[in-house]
């Protein structure tokens, strides 16, 4: 027998990504989830795969529509397994896009950060200039750059 879990209805409680997602668990497959006589909704064991897939699929940036047609995909079978990977690669790859985005602002402060860390520890920026300018070495700025891109730690990109 399938264990049962119980998440409250949404009177009266904060509606949080699980609840959403019951909600739309509920309304799309009807029948589908059980409810007490309270009006509490009844989850099985394998209403929770749906459940995490919703909030996860949420939580990536996919419209509701697109979850809803996600899951009818799982619904129809085997014949839509292709379907099913696809719509997840095209959602990956616009999640990692996504996230790439703010990583560049972050990498520039980070260098800017060691390069005042450095210099306040010698009293002058002068020493990540070229000789003779003021013009950052772009050797040293490319060394740094590698660290970032190897996943240094940001504690330990000081130790350039």
């Amino acid at each position: 027998m399938s264990q049962q879990f119980c998440l409250p209805g949404t009177g009266g409680y904060q509606r949080n990504p699980d609840v959403i997602a019951g909600d739309f668990l509920a309304n799309r497959f009807g029948q589908a989830v059980d409810t007490e006589l309270a009006g509490r909704r009844r989850f099985k064991d394998n209403d929770f795969n749906f459940l995490e897939g919703i909030v996860c699929l949420k939580e990536a940036g996919v419209a509701v529509k697109q979850t809803g047609h996600f899951i009818d995909l799982g619904m129809t079978g085997d014949s839509t397994l292709h379907d099913r990977y696809d719509f997840l690669a095209e959602h990956e790859a616009q999640l990692e896009a996504k996230m790439a985005r703010p990583q560049h602002p972050l990498d520039f402060l980070r260098w800017k950060k060691w390069y005042y860390k450095t210099a306040l520890q010698t009293g002058t920026e002068s020493i990540h200039y070229l000789p003779g300018t003021n013009h950052v070495d772009p050797v040293l700025h490319a060394a740094f750059n590698r660290l970032v891109a190897n996943r240094t730690q940001p504690k330990d990109l000081g130790a350039l």
